[in-house]
């Protein structure tokens, strides 16, 4: 003979045997990061083993869902994301909330379709990182739907270069890349490639501007300063590198990559024809990625408080109503070994 149904106990119940409100109860029982008084909570938790309570899973999930906070990003796959969503995630930890985070490849339509999304699940905050983000990309679309979500009562921060206008977290790319080509300069270096990655990308493209600046300070002419374009990627560095040595390397050379990666896959190139880094060229990448001390030799880089600039859009996500942030952190030259002083 089957079991009589066990009734279903409610938070109400658990709240009424505890002595407590029923918002007490939700917040021991739910997970909150609200405290609660030891003593209250000593007798909720009595109360709901007594009753044998157990909380919905989806109910919780959805109590909790303002705990959120939805990171939406270009692309996942690169370390430098990885050092930014990590310090997020450590962030938002010690806070009481949590991290979701999605990938738009960088296109202005998947970043539209994305927040909409995002936004329909009522996340607590949103942090959009981006090269680039302007006010009119899809004819202002993009602005449109997040300035809807703050009036909601949600908060938007961008990491990255934009004219929105929410609190910001950008990197001045320009002047950091101009203060490693002008030490590269400084080091006898008179004919210089840039693998200045895609074109038309907002911080690549900024580094490429800043590295033509410090060069042409340093006394390198314009004329003898090549601009490579490829992908952003170990890839795009390799098979950039490999252009270059088939089309010879004057001397005293060397080699400004927009980026860590993509350093680190001329490096390979190198290496696979026979030029020795830095005694047949010098070469410098950008970011300080872990990868840059592991590689051999360890690669002169621009170091970028990344982890930093992770946990300071946590929070001002997180912290109350303010006047907005805008802030704008710069990178530091890191010399390694993949640099040496040329006499021309």
């Amino acid at each position: 003979m089957p079991h009589p149904a066990r009734p279903t106990v409610t938070l109400r119940d658990v709240a009424a045997a505890a002595g407590v409100s029923v918002p007490t109860a939700s917040r021991v029982l739910g997970g909150s990061s609200r405290t609660v008084a030891a003593e209250y909570r000593q007798r909720v938790l009595a109360a709901a083993a007594a009753l044998r309570y157990s909380a919905d899973t989806s109910a919780r999930a959805m109590r909790r869902a303002n705990d959120a906070i939805a990171v939406v990003g270009d692309d996942l796959t690169t370390p430098s994301m990885g050092m930014v969503a990590a310090a997020m995630e450590r962030q938002a930890r010690d806070a009481g909330a949590f991290v979701t985070v999605s990938s738009t490849h960088g296109t202005a339509a998947r970043q539209l379709e994305t927040v909409r999304l995002q936004r329909a699940l009522r996340p607590r905050a949103l942090i959009l990182t981006s090269s680039r983000l302007d006010a009119n990309a899809l004819d202002g679309r993009l602005l449109d739907e997040l300035l809807g979500y703050e009036r909601e009562g949600g908060r938007v921060v961008i990491v990255g270069d934009t004219d929105m206008p929410f609190d910001s977290i950008s990197f001045d790319n320009f002047g950091s890349a101009k203060e490693l080509a002008h030490h590269i300069a400084e080091l006898g270096h008179r004919h210089v490639t840039i693998l200045a990655g895609a074109r038309r990308r907002g911080n690549v493209s900024a580094r490429t501007a800043g590295f033509m600046a410090g060069l042409r300070d340093g006394g390198v002419e314009e004329r003898h300063i090549r601009i490579s374009h490829g992908a952003v990627s170990r890839h795009g560095g390799f098979d950039a590198a490999q252009r270059l040595v088939a089309e010879g390397l004057e001397p005293p050379h060397a080699v400004l990559a927009a980026n860590d990666t993509i350093a680190i896959g001329a490096m390979s190139a190198f290496r696979a024809a026979g030029v020795a880094v830095p005694a047949d060229v010098s070469l410098t990448g950008f970011d300080d990625i872990e990868l840059a001390t592991d590689v051999t030799p360890r690669l002169t880089t621009v170091s970028l408080p990344l982890a930093q600039a992770g946990a300071e859009a946590v929070r001002l996500a997180l912290r109350a109503r303010a006047e907005k942030e805008h802030l704008m952190m710069r990178g530091q030259v890191v010399v390694r070994d993949s640099t040496t002083i040329r006499v021309a």
